[in-house]
Order: structure tokens, then C-alpha cells, then sequence
């Protein structure tokens, strides 16, 4: 069901689309679902097939936010439009048939970002209680934008070049500098503490692997519970670009697991 919702202050409405599984009238654990794409292009529409896939499989609503996009619409627009969504689906739960109780974020790459943004703002506001994080591959460092060299070299699918277009379109800034908000970039959040349990799932030939190990370190430090997987020679986006190969039928059996025990409590 695509609709619009209220976005935020002073923005746009935010369109959203609503997956249900079939069969299956709820009150029903719900994930919203954030797309990637580098802060700066994609859409639901490119992630439907695993939406619909991830609802079937894990048994729950999937609420997909299309949120704006950098660089006509930097931060902070696309992750007030991902917390206008987080939000209303809290506020309205009863008439869409969703536990909001159950409430998990989750989004690959630029959405795995807004993802770990999207929890520290629901944690400070306090408005809204998150239940679990997924972050598939999150883009969550500005500071990962060196040039490629024989130290630092390119990556499949997602270079060096493209992070610093992706990265400079939405900060609106060159990425790196100070004073930039933890909203933004999660990576730079001092105090994880509090977080929902969080999956993290990456490639080791990712440019995101350091930045990925990292934070889950840091998390688990924090008192998070949080499951790390890295998948030998998955690069950035395997799972979407060979949703047929063994490692990538892995990483999404492993999202789908997490997603089941944390909405079932066990």
C-alpha cells in the first residue's frame, strides 16, 4: 500500500509504501525499511523484491520510507523523513495492525546509515522505542573518503570517489570536518549506550569493513547486543547484485533470523 504520512516540520510529505504478509492480519512486528544509495540516488521500488521477500520471511510488516535525496535535499532531510515514518508507524499502530512494540529499523549501505542515525535520534528524542537495528553494510564514516593508492585501494561496486561524492552531497560540507552532527555520520557518536540490539553484515572486500568492524566493537563496548557477520569475498551490494549465490542466501538467512528472535523475544 503506497501512501503519504505527515513529514517533518515545515518539509514535505513523506511518501511511504506499507508490505504486509499475506494471511496475516497482525498486530504485526514491523521494520522500516530505509533504501541505500549513497545518500544521493535510489528508491523503494529498487528494494521491493527483497522487501516483499524480507516480510514473507520474517513475518512482518515492512514499512519502506522514500525519503529525499542529497544533494538538492541535504542532512538533516532524509533522516527527519525516516524518523516522520519511525514515528508515525508508532502513532498509528493500532489502525494499521502493527505491534509497536515491535519496532526494528534496518537499510543497506546509505540506508544502513540513516538506519544507525535513525536510532540514536530515537534514543535522545525519546519519543518513539526502537526494539533492533539492522545495518547491512552501513555508511556510517564521512572519514573514509582517502584517495585511492596502494595503501588505501578501490573497492568493487563502491570506490573511494563515489564515498566522497556520496559524503559531500549530503553533509554539504567537505566530509572530515568538525563539527558535523553524530545523526549524520554514526560513526563520530561518543556514547553508544542504549542502543536496540543491532546485526551488522558486510563484506570483506567492502569499503565500509574498518568502519563496520569498528562500531560493532564499539557497541558491544557500550553494553549493545550486537551480531557481527563478515562473508569472504562479498563485495559492496553482493547480496542485492547475486541474490542466487550461496554467500549472499547466507547474509539474508542471517538478517532474517535476527529479525525473527528479536520480534519473538528469544
Amino acid at each position: 500500500q503506497e501512501q503519504t504520512i505527515t513529514g517533518p516540520v515545515g518539509a514535505p510529505d513523506v511518501p511511504i509504501c506499507v508490505f504486509r504478509p499475506e494471511d496475516n492480519p497482525g498486530p504485526l512486528p514491523t521494520l522500516i525499511w530505509i533504501h541505500g544509495g549513497g545518500y544521493v540516488m535510489g528508491s523503494v521500488a529498487q528494494d521491493e523484491l527483497k522487501i516483499r521477500e524480507l516480510s514473507k520471511e520474517a513475518e512482518c510488516a515492512v514499512i519502506a520510507v522514500e525519503y529525499r535525496l542529497a544533494p538538492e535535499y541535504p542532512f538533516p532531510s532524509a533522516i527527519e523523513d525516516c524518523y516522520a515514518a519511525l514515528k508515525w508507524a508508532s502513532e498509528n499502530a493500532d489502525g494499521i495492525e502493527i505491534d509497536k512494540s515491535r519496532i526494528a529499523v534496518g537499510g543497506a549501505s546509505a540506508g544502513g546509515g540513516l538506519a544507525a542515525g535513525l536510532v540514536l535520534l530515537a534514543r535522545d528524542r525519546q519519543e518513539v522505542a526502537v526494539q533492533f537495528q539492522a545495518l547491512i553494510y552501513p555508511m556510517i564514516d564521512d572519514g573514509n573518503v582517502l584517495p585511492a593508492d596502494e595503501d588505501h585501494p578501490d573497492t568493487l561496486i563502491w570506490s573511494r570517489e563515489n564515498n566522497l561524492i556520496g559524503w559531500r552531497s549530503y553533509l554539504g560540507c567537505e566530509p572530515g570536518e568538525k563539527k558535523v552532527s553524530i545523526y549524520a555520520t554514526p560513526y563520530r557518536a561518543e556514547n553508544l549506550a542504549g542502543l536496540p540490539p543491532a546485526i551488522i553484515l558486510m563484506g570483506d572486500l567492502d569499503l565500509f569493513l574498518n568502519e563496520n568492524i569498528v562500531y560493532a566493537r564499539r557497541l558491544i563496548e557500550a553494553g549493545v547486543q550486537t551480531e557481527m557477520h563478515v562473508y569472504p569475498g562479498a563485495y559492496h551490494g553482493f547480496n542485492g547484485f547475486a541474490p542466487d549465490a550461496d554467500v549472499s542466501k547466507r547474509c539474508n538467512a542471517d538478517l532474517v533470523s535476527a529479525l525473527l528472535r528479536a520480534f519473538n523475544h528469544s
